[in-house]
């Protein structure tokens, strides 16, 4: 248009606004457009001519450049506009080209991922169709004193065990009874003399790290969050860590055993069967699980709780678990055939966060959320005494082997010391202020207790002096066990690290 007004001389054609697309047209052009087409070349709206909007501008007379004064300069001008416009034609079809060779790209990938999709839906509609077909046969069987999965077992385990309270029957009682009968006597025989193995004093204060060891759990989730000896086998330490594996460890070897996995929360508890290989763990998850040692798998899984499981004990008959949950509520199971045999509500009505079994299982404590200590008779399944005076949640509690001695710690730098007999404080070890404490355990014998949380302590019973105190881990100390006769002394930490310490 401008080529054709500077060879003609003339001014072009007054600009128009389409009050639709607000663009800017040539009268003529866009009237031609809207004659053929009766809309806005933009955006496709309806659009008359007499709805155009004129642009007032002062007419403009272009001069005649020297170039455009001669046909053959005028020729190379529009040459040159040819040129141009063919360049920009072959660069529009190369785009063109690019955009459908994506495109057929991303088709190919969107009906491949509609492929897999499809089977994988087809693979999970048979896994279901095959688990509802398997009869379950929840439990453990025991051949040769080891625990073997049944088939299926996990499978059971995992879509029907059942949380129904079958109740405590009584043969189960009579078989409490006479466990706690057997014990008291047993207990009062051992508390009339120190066994001779016992490591003394002057060597628990020569004790020093023999061995540290980070690599039992994965490094990408720092800290191990729990710990227990077999008391079978004490070479064998179970540990527990916020990666949600389990990890079996021979400290004379100084190998991993098995990673038991299968929780999918941390794993906060765990317990080392007194006379099996095999061993109990608890998680957030709001699962308990027991497993098979050698095969690393999952013989039995207990769901007790709606919501974290908090507490884990074994009770003394070996057949028995106590668990506690931030539902409120405690339980009761028998872990040879996987029934919850009684489900209790605290009476507080609290989340609970921690619960270990008298020596004698008749009774047991609890810790809750509101800094109370309970003691609860399992055979009424009632609480029978409060033991108050912590601030805080209740982290950790722990019975004396002489039966007569209760430890307890909390959130308030200090650990408070019970007796049974008279359900009174009579000893509170204060640390310094701001000291944590995570775990309390008495050795086998009730001589020494040890406290583990900021540092590593161990203390005297009955003197309540302090004999060693250990400081080697780098973070919070989480769990901390005698080995037998507190020959040696284990602790985990949230450092990842399982330390060991003794005397050459």
């Amino acid at each position: 248009m401008a080529l054709v007004c500077a060879i003609t001389n003339e001014v072009p054609d007054q600009p128009v606004i389409s009050p639709h697309s607000g663009a800017i047209f040539e009268r003529r052009i866009i009237e031609k457009y809207i004659v053929e087409n009766g809309c806005d070349p933009i955006n496709g709206k309806e659009l008359k001519v007499e709805e155009l909007i004129e642009i007032k501008t002062p007419p403009i007379v272009r001069p005649k450049p020297p170039s455009a004064t001669s046909i053959p300069a005028t020729l190379k001008t529009m040459q040159d506009e040819w040129d141009s416009l063919m360049l920009h034609t072959f660069t529009q079809r190369q785009q063109l080209q690019t955009a459908r060779q994506e495109l057929s790209h991303a088709l190919y990938q969107h009906d491949a991922a509609c492929r897999v999709i499809a089977r994988l839906n087809k693979e999970v509609t048979a896994a279901r169709e095959a688990l509802a077909t398997l009869k379950p046969q929840a439990g453990i069987n025991i051949t040769a004193g080891v625990p073997q999965p049944s088939i299926g077992a996990e499978a059971a385990g995992i879509a029907t065990q059942p949380v129904e309270q079958v109740g405590m029957s009584a043969e189960t009682i009579q078989k409490l009874q006479e466990k706690a009968t057997v014990l008291t006597q047993e207990r009062k025989k051992r508390g009339r003399s120190v066994p001779e193995e016992l490591i003394g004093q002057d060597t628990i204060r020569s004790f020093h790290t023999l061995a540290s060891h980070p690599g039992l759990h994965s490094a990408s989730v720092p800290g191990i969050l729990s710990l227990d000896i077999s008391v079978s086998d004490h070479n064998k330490i179970i540990t527990g860590g916020n990666d949600k594996n389990a990890a079996v460890f021979n400290k004379d070897t100084e190998q991993v055993i098995a990673i038991l996995k299968g929780h999918t929360k941390k794993v906060s508890r765990v317990i080392y069967h007194p006379e099996e290989d095999f061993v109990i763990t608890a998680s957030p998850d709001t699962t308990i699980r027991i497993w098979n040692v050698p095969t690393s798998q999952t013989t039995l899984l207990l769901r007790c709780h709606d919501q974290p499981v908090t507490g884990l004990s074994l009770h003394p008959t070996s057949d028995y678990v106590l668990s506690t949950s931030s539902d409120k509520h405690w339980a009761f199971s028998d872990i040879r055939t996987g029934r919850l045999l009684t489900k209790v509500m605290d009476t507080s009505e609290v989340g609970l966060t921690t619960a270990q079994f008298h020596p004698d299982g008749l009774i047991f404590g609890t810790g809750t959320e509101d800094s109370q200590v309970k003691i609860w008779d399992l055979k009424e399944q009632s609480n029978v005494a409060n033991f108050p005076g912590h601030t805080g949640p209740i982290s950790a509690i722990s019975f004396s082997e002489n039966g007569y001695y209760l430890a307890t710690s909390a959130d308030d730098s200090c650990v408070k010391l019970w007796d049974l007999r008279k359900l009174k404080n009579f000893k509170t070890i204060q640390l310094e202020d701001g000291q944590e404490v995570k775990d309390l355990c008495f050795d086998q014998s009730g001589t020494y207790l040890a406290v583990a949380g900021t540092d590593i302590r161990i203390y005297l019973c009955k003197q309540w002096q302090e004999l060693k105190v250990f400081q080697d881990h780098t973070a919070m100390a989480t769990g901390v066990r005698f080995g037998k006769h507190a020959q040696y002394l284990a602790s985990t930490s949230m450092d990842r690290t399982l330390k060991l310490y003794g005397f050459e």
